[in-house]
């Protein structure tokens, strides 16, 4: 008898999605049958780039792993898993920090939902020190984040003003 396919959730705001996270990706489609990659909306964080284009963003990186899809998502974690029928989501963990809030998360979703699995995965070495957060600090003060991006993203943020909008559109509201 064949054994079920197994499915991973990935959730995040991507905002923006680093190496790390590709990464990630990279090395759970090694375990699982298919990994769905779930950008959350979360406006409470004032993303820098809007959702959609943080889904266009993670679809054009990971375009060439059939195994995964990119989708959005609003509201509870645990609703996803439910609604799509999740075995487990993934999280990754650089440090003790991490793993202290990831934790209190895995456990609140199992609260809401005893059969709840996370799985934990450690950072490549090269990727430890990468998060959206550090990468929007250094792209604030001006500084060069291709190290830590994909090319696109880069790409992508070098058009954007330190606003977060793209300078045409800047420069179209000023019209």
């Amino acid at each position: 008898m064949p054994r079920p396919r197994r499915t991973a959730l990935y959730p995040g705001t991507f905002d923006p999605v680093t190496n790390g996270h590709v990464d990630l990706v990279r090395r759970a489609v090694r375990l699982f049958d298919r990994v769905i990659v779930a950008v959350a909306d979360s406006p409470r964080k004032g993303p820098l780039l809007s959702l959609e284009r943080r889904v266009e963003l993670v679809r054009e990186v990971l375009d060439d792993l059939p195994a995964v899809e990119v989708r959005p998502f609003t509201g509870l974690l645990v609703e996803e898993y439910r609604r799509l029928g999740i075995h487990v989501v993934i999280k990754g963990l650089r440090s003790v920090a991490d793993f202290e809030y990831e934790f209190q998360q895995a456990q609140a979703n199992r609260r809401l939902h005893t059969q709840f699995e996370t799985m934990f995965f450690m950072p490549s070495d090269r990727n430890t020190c990468i998060s959206s957060s550090l990468v929007r600090e250094i792209y604030g003060l001006g500084g060069d984040v291709r190290d830590f991006v994909p090319a696109v993203v880069a790409r992508t943020m070098a058009r954007l003003d330190r606003g977060g909008k793209t300078r045409q559109a800047r420069a179209k509201g000023k019209r």
